[in-house]
């Protein structure tokens, strides 16, 4: 496979690059879903609320210019004036401005999850490039939302131009109404727009967001270059696996040579294979093998042993059967006890009558 290949983003991005990306503040995010969901909560506030909104809107108006004609603006109230109006018009306003952050707070976490991020907003002289600013106008991105809204200016006139063309025959009749009846009236067929709209924005929006996945995906992808090097970093470098691995070696065949002297007898095949028991009766349950090796691990073995004077078996079977199926330091299974007891129990008595030959008369 070519190098040029090689640089081409055809891989998943892995674990730790979405990671990056998301601590950068770049996640697969639709601005569309925020939109219509804040759309949405005006649209139910307006119309569970609305009444009240007026009601109170019309109290601070006319409180205002009840207290125009009355009131002397001077430099002593002013203060307390703009806190009055502040306040009064906080409190019109609260419902529609609780709904509007809640909406938009929840709408972005259900999208990407609690992220905030400081890199996303920190100065770049890269952004000033005039020519990354130019190249940026015509990307695929900006052709996407360019493209979305003049669909969404295109949808709200179709809504817009059939809700009120179905509403051309009570237009006449409006003449004869009150005041009131007319805003009513008014206010209905706007509500009556925005509800239609929604309906068809959430699709917009719906689709939209699994555009931005998908992109951010494509957007995400590496090169095989690019896992390789991560796994090397993630990893370390194999070189430096492979000599960690050789002296983790090293050391625990150093420790298993340390325990031959304290093995109780050394089992071999006669020359390919050694395995050193150990066996405590206080301690252990089983029999445990303390050392075993091959050629010439199995000679240095026997070699450390006749220098310990560790009694050394030969029984072929028994050394093939326990080097295949018993590790260092495990104790032995069950279906070699018999076998075993009677190796050991040779070896004590060969024992008991070199302590009774070598005691003095």
């Amino acid at each position: 496979m070519s190098r040029g290949s090689d640089q081409e983003k055809s891989e998943p991005a892995t674990p730790k690059r979405l990671q990056e990306m998301r601590e950068k503040g770049q996640v697969a995010k639709s601005r569309e879903v925020p939109s219509v969901a804040v759309l949405i909560a005006s649209l139910l506030v307006f119309y569970f609320l609305g009444s009240t909104m007026f009601k109170q809107l019309m109290d601070l108006m006319q409180w205002v210019f009840t207290s125009s004609g009355s009131l002397q603006i001077k430099e002593a109230n002013i203060q307390w004036l703009l806190i009055e109006l502040l306040g009064r018009g906080l409190k019109v306003l609260a419902p529609l401005l609780i709904a509007l952050v809640a909406m938009g707070l929840v709408s972005n976490y259900l999208q990407v999850g609690f992220l905030f991020s400081f890199q996303s907003i920190v100065p770049k002289f890269s952004k000033l490039d005039p020519l990354k600013g130019f190249a940026k106008m015509f990307s695929k991105q900006t052709l996407v939302e360019l493209v979305k809204n003049i669909f969404k200016v295109m949808i709200v006139g179709c809504v817009a131009y059939f809700t009120v063309k179905g509403e051309l025959n009570h237009i006449v009749p409006l003449m004869d109404m009150e005041v009131w009846s007319i805003l009513s009236y008014i206010g209905g067929v706007c509500f009556k727009i925005m509800l239609r709209t929604c309906w068809v924005l959430v699709v917009l929006a719906l689709l939209d967001y699994v555009f931005q996945r998908w992109d951010f995906q494509q957007e995400a992808k590496m090169t095989k270059q690019e896992v390789k090097d991560e796994f090397k970093q993630r990893e370390g470098d194999p070189l430096i696996r492979s000599r960690v691995r050789q002296a983790q070696k090293e050391m625990a065949k150093r420790r298993m040579m340390e325990s031959v002297p304290k093995a109780d007898v050394v089992i071999t095949n006669p020359s390919h294979l050694a395995i050193a028991l150990e066996y405590n009766a206080q301690q252990m349950t089983a029999p445990k093998v303390t050392a075993k090796g091959t050629r010439l691990m199995a000679e240095r073995i026997k070699e450390i042993a006749r220098q310990n004077q560790v009694p050394i078996v030969e029984n072929k079977p028994l050394a093939q059967a326990l080097f295949g199926s018993v590790e260092v330091g495990q104790e032995i299974p069950m279906v070699f006890y018999k076998a075993v007891a009677e190796t050991l129990s040779y070896v004590y008595r060969l024992k008991n009558k070199r302590m009774l030959y070598d005691s003095p008369n």
